[in-house]
C-alpha cells in the first residue's frame, strides 16, 4: 500500500539531506516562526514542515498535486485532523506495544507471538480506515485523496480482511502445530514446513466424539530436557518461514501508517498555520507557479508572514509587478519595511514550492532553482577577519553553490566600507549574477550603486522605495521610484531624541 499525498510516484524522505544554505535562511526569513506555527508545539510537526520547506519542489505539475490536495485539506479539515490521529494513535500503540514485549525470545515462534499481536492491531485500525474510505472519499476531489481511497477499497475489501483475520486464528494454533518434513542425509529431517490443519467442518464436539485416523504418537517426558530441546528445536524448524513472512507483513503494515503520520503532518501543519493567519485577519492564496526560465513576480497584499505571527495580528502588505525583471531594487526611508518586505519574497517563494498557500491576495511568480540569502551580519569578536572579508567569503560560498534561474536575497550587502568600494562591488557582483540569470532581490542604502543602476536605464530592473509622507511617517509599503540621495535618518533622530 502506498500513501503517495506528498508525491504523485514517490514517497516522501524525511531523512535527505538539507540544503547547504539551510542555517542562512533560517536566520534570515526567521523560518522557526513559520516552522513553529505549523508545529503548535510538536516536534514530529516541526520537522516535517522543516524538511518540506526547505526541500523545494523544481515541477509545476509537482506543486498543483499538493495545492489540490491541500484544498480537499481546508475544505475537510475535521476528516484529515482524524486520519492523522488514526496514523498517530497506530504508531504510539505500536510502540508501547513493542516496549512491552522488547526483551521477549527472538526464536521463530516468540518472533510469530509478537507478529501475530501487532497485525491484529494493525488489522483493526485498518477496518477502522476502510470504513472512513467508504464514508467520506466522496468528499475529496483531488487526485492524491482520490487515489488514497480507492487504494484503501481495493487493497482492504471485506474479503480481505476476513482473510486475514481467518489466517491470524490459525497462527494462534489452538489445535497445536503440524509440521510435515522429509528425511535427508543421515536420515537427519529435511524440508521442515508448518502444515495446514483440514477443515472438515465438523464442531468440537464432533471431533472429540470421532475415532481419528491410527497415528503413531510419542510423549516427551516432563524431565527429559534434551527431549524438550529436541522437540522445540523441530518446532522452530516449522515456523521459521511463517514467522519471518508475517514479521515482514507486520513491517510493511507499520512502515505504511508511519508514511501515512509523516505526509499528513505536512497538511496538518498547514492547517494549522490557515487556522493562525484566518485567525488574526491575513489574506492566504493559492500562488500560481510559472516555469523557472520565465520571470515572473506579481502580486497584491503579500505580508511577512513571520511578522504577523510574531506581533500576533495582521501586517500591511504589498502590491508589485515584476514580470520580465531579473532584479528588483529596494531602496528608501530607514524603518520603512524593506527588510520585511525581502523576507516576505523569500518566505513566500518557500512556500509556493513547498506547494503550500501564500499569505498574499494573490501571487504569481517563477520557480527558482534555488533560494539564497546575503544578509549583513552583526559584528562577531571571534572573526579572523575584517567584516568585508566575511561578507565576500559568504558570497563566494554562494557562487560556488548557485545556478542559473536561482534567487538570492541581499539586504544591506557589501556596506561594511566606504561608499564608493561598496558600490563597485555590488555593481560587480549583480552584474555578473543577471548575466548567469540569476533573479536578484537587493535591499541597499549605497545610493552611488542604486542611482547607478537607475541612470543605466535597464529595463530588466524595476525600482522599489519604502514610501514616507512629508511627516515622516512610514506606511511599509514599497512603491515604484527613484533611489533617494537620503534614507532619512534625521526622522529617527528626532524621534528619538524629540527635537
Amino acid at each position: 500500500m502506498k500513501v503517495h499525498l506528498m508525491y504523485r510516484d514517490q514517497d516522501f524522505d524525511l531523512q535527505r539531506e538539507p540544503p547547504l544554505n539551510e542555517a542562512a535562511l533560517l536566520q534570515d526569513l526567521e523560518l522557526d516562526t513559520l516552522f513553529g506555527a505549523m508545529a503548535l508545539g510538536g516536534k514530529s510537526l516541526y520537522d516535517v514542515a522543516r524538511s518540506a520547506v526547505l526541500g523545494s519542489l523544481q515541477d509545476i505539475d509537482a506543486i498543483r498535486y499538493r495545492q489540490e490536495i491541500l484544498k480537499d485539506c481546508l475544505t475537510n479539515a475535521t476528516i484529515v485532523r482524524e486520519l492523522y490521529q488514526i496514523a498517530v494513535a497506530t504508531m504510539d500503540s505500536k510502540e508501547r506495544r513493542w516496549l512491552r514485549i522488547f526483551g521477549f525470545s527472538n526464536s521463530s515462534a516468540g518472533i510469530l507471538r509478537n507478529s501475530v499481536e501487532m497485525v491484529q492491531l494493525f488489522l483493526d485500525i485498518l477496518r477502522r480506515l476502510r470504513r472512513m474510505a467508504d464514508e467520506h472519499a466522496g468528499a475529496f476531489s483531488s487526485e492524491g485523496f482520490t487515489t488514497f481511497f480507492a487504494m484503501i477499497k481495493q487493497e482492504l475489501d471485506d474479503d480481505y480482511l476476513a482473510t486475514v483475520q481467518r489466517h491470524l486464528t490459525e497462527l494462534s494454533f489452538r489445535d497445536g502445530v503440524l509440521i510435515s518434513a522429509a528425511l535427508g542425509t543421515g536420515n537427519e529431517g529435511a524440508d521442515y514446513l508448518l502444515a495446514k490443519h483440514k477443515q472438515n467442518g465438523q464442531s468440537w464436539v464432533q471431533r472429540v466424539l470421532t475415532p481419528g485416523p491410527t497415528t503413531y504418537t510419542f510423549r516427551i517426558h516432563p524431565r527429559d530436557f534434551p527431549g524438550a530441546r529436541a522437540l522445540s528445536d523441530l518446532k522452530e524448524r516449522g515456523l521459521n518461514l511463517v514467522a519471518n513472512a508475517l514479521a515482514q507483513s507486520s513491517d510493511h503494515i507499520n512502515s505504511f501508517f508511519g508514511l501515512l503520520r509523516t505526509e499528513l503532518a505536512f497538511y496538518i501543519g498547514c492547517l494549522n498555520l490557515h487556522d493562525k493567519l484566518v485567525q488574526l485577519g491575513g489574506s492566504v492564496a493559492f500562488p500560481a507557479p510559472a516555469p523557472a526560465g520565465e520571470r515572473e513576480h506579481s502580486f497584491t497584499g503579500l505580508y511577512d508572514v513571520c511578522l504577523a505571527l510574531t506581533m500576533g495580528q495582521s501586517v500591511v502588505g504589498n502590491d508589485v509587478a515584476a514580470d520580465d525583471r531579473d532584479m528588483v531594487l529596494i531602496t528608501g526611508a530607514n524603518q520603512g519595511g524593506k527588510s520585511t518586505f525581502l523576507r516576505s519574497i523569500g518566505v513566500a517563494q518557500l512556500m509556493m514550492q513547498a506547494g503550500m498557500f501564500v499569505p498574499a491576495v494573490s501571487l504569481r511568480a517563477n520557480l527558482c532553482t534555488g533560494l539564497y540569502t546575503h544578509y549583513r551580519r552583526q559584528e562577531d569578536a571571534t572573526m579572523n577577519s575584517g567584516k568585508l572579508d566575511e561578507e565576500l567569503g559568504r558570497m563566494s560560498d554562494i557562487v560556488d553553490a548557485i545556478g542559473p534561474d536561482a534567487m538570492v536575497l541581499f539586504n544591506e550587502s557589501f556596506a561594511a566600507t566606504n561608499e564608493r568600494e561598496g558600490a563597485e562591488i555590488a555593481w560587480q557582483i549583480t552584474h555578473a549574477l543577471l548575466e548567469r540569470r540569476i533573479k536578484l532581490f537587493f535591499v541597499t542604502h549605497l545610493y552611488a550603486f542604486a542611482r547607478g543602476l537607475y541612470d543605466r536605464g535597464m529595463e530588466n530592473i524595476i525600482f522599489l522605495r519604502a514610501e514616507r509622507k512629508d511627516d515622516g511617517e512610514r506606511t511599509f509599503r514599497l512603491i515604484e521610484g527613484a533611489p533617494l540621495a537620503t534614507s532619512h535618518g534625521v526622522d529617527l533622530y528626532q524621534q528619538v531624541f524629540g527635537t
